[in-house]
């Protein structure tokens, strides 16, 4: 069985605005912030780093030249917006002193995405972005916007103003009300804007379903739905158009991959306003848990000009970006060993695992393995063959003209075939 949603899913999640006009204001918005920059400011340090690696490289600098002056055939623009690279590096140190701003029709939740979004798609920036050199001062650049994000300075989005977090529009489409906070302090009782990113919802808010019932599997993440994938392979064309998992890559060639051949693959996005911590499906002894490097901001290239429209490129980023995994033996005999892998897509370099979590580490169904720290991601759960015998309803991705609805965390995710049903 195979269903995806066909779907630009950054933008129905609310990363990046619902239509590319929206992201174009957006994007003259900034421009023009830029426009009144004193033009002696010095770039940050993680952001020069970035131009004196391209600058002193001639391959890179022709990259990084050429992505700017292609435009994706696929996509219709009113205007370019990035004039130059010395440019895109002005609106690139723009961003790693900012917080993302509440709007209910031009919010861009990822906005390093949203600055380099169409250099992406490129031929040139294909190339680019995939170079080991390119994303290790990416990930300077997204260490630096994650410093300031964990920091006070961060607070001054969450504030009453129409673009601020406290507003009304923005408490309820948050919905606020279901998250541990202050009212009466000024930020809410928050730390940083990470610290309000992260929150933690109110003691009942998301219960674990068939707490009791080790057969009951349970959803990770406030996420909704994109794909269930069946008797997947150890190695497949993952870049491919027909977008197939290839677990080799995807667990990043761990021991456990043969326990997954020929098993299920269910994957869910989150959405930007969504609560972002992870918790274990199952009850069990976590086996390994480590972050495995990846890239930031690379397309599928396979996908032609659809890869600046994401429909298609969601399984390819599991396979290639930033992503948290966690193999875990299951106390059910029955379910065996389930891998949960966190995708860091875009400008998520933050996958957090828990104090103590490693090998080892014993869970309970619904227990709290780690957190994202801003910006867009995913999830993938990986199950053995014939382990799973059903997934809940509200598991089964939608149709894309359907409204988005998240599978609640802790909710009932899928249920596994009992000891006496294994095939065999």
């Amino acid at each position: 069985m195979t269903r995806a949603s066909q779907q630009d899913v950054r933008r129905r999640a609310g990363w990046l605005p619902a239509d590319q006009e929206g992201l174009e204001a957006w994007l003259r918005g900034r421009r023009e912030r830029i426009a009144d920059r004193d033009p002696d400011r010095v770039l940050h340090p993680a952001v020069a780093a970035f131009r004196d690696l391209v600058d002193g490289d001639p391959v890179l600098r022709m990259h990084a030249n050429e992505m700017v002056a292609q435009v994706p055939s696929g996509r219709e623009y009113q205007e370019r917006h990035v004039e130059s690279f010395d440019e895109l590096l002005v609106l690139i140190d723009e961003v790693v002193t900012t917080a993302p701003e509440y709007s209910e029709d031009q919010m861009v939740m990822t906005p390093l995405d949203g600055v380099l979004d169409w250099t992406k798609a490129t031929p040139a920036g294909f190339a680019f972005y995939r170079d080991p050199r390119v994303n290790d001062a990416l990930r300077g650049v997204l260490d630096a916007w994650s410093h300031f994000l964990s920091s006070g300075k961060s607070l001054a989005v969450l504030t009453d103003a129409p673009s601020g977090w406290r507003s009304d529009a923005a408490r309820r489409a948050v919905g606020m009300d279901q998250f541990l906070h202050d009212p009466d302090d000024e930020h809410w009782g928050f730390a940083s804007w990470n610290d309000f990113f992260t929150r933690h919802f109110r003691d009942g808010e998301r219960p674990v379903a068939s707490a009791d019932d080790t057969a009951v599997i349970v959803s990770p993440c406030e996420a909704t739905p994109y794909r269930i994938a069946s008797r997947v392979h150890r190695r497949d064309e993952f870049w491919a158009k027909a977008e197939p998992y290839s677990v080799e890559e995807l667990l990043a060639g761990d021991e456990s991959v043969d326990a997954f051949v020929d098993g299920t693959v269910w994957q869910a996005f989150l959405s930007a306003l969504d609560y972002h911590r992870w918790h274990s499906p199952v009850a069990g002894r976590i086996v390994r848990a480590w972050v495995q490097p990846g890239t930031y901001f690379s397309e599928a290239d396979a996908q032609g000009s659809d890869a600046a429209e994401p429909t298609l490129s969601q399984g390819y980023l599991a396979h290639v970006a930033t992503r948290a995994v966690f193999v875990i033996d299951a106390d059910d005999p029955a379910i065996g060993l389930v891998a949960v892998v966190f995708i860091g897509m875009s400008d998520v370099s933050s996958c957090v695992i828990g104090e103590g979590l490693g090998a080892g580490a014993r869970v309970g169904k619904g227990d709290e393995l780690g957190y994202f720290q801003f910006g867009g991601s995913t999830v993938c759960v990986l199950f053995g063959p014939g382990v799973v015998e059903s997934f809940s309803l509200e598991a089964v991705p939608q149709a894309p003209d359907e409204e988005p609805t998240p599978l609640h965390v802790r909710a009932h995710l899928a249920t596994a075939r009992r000891s006496e049903e294994q095939p065999g």
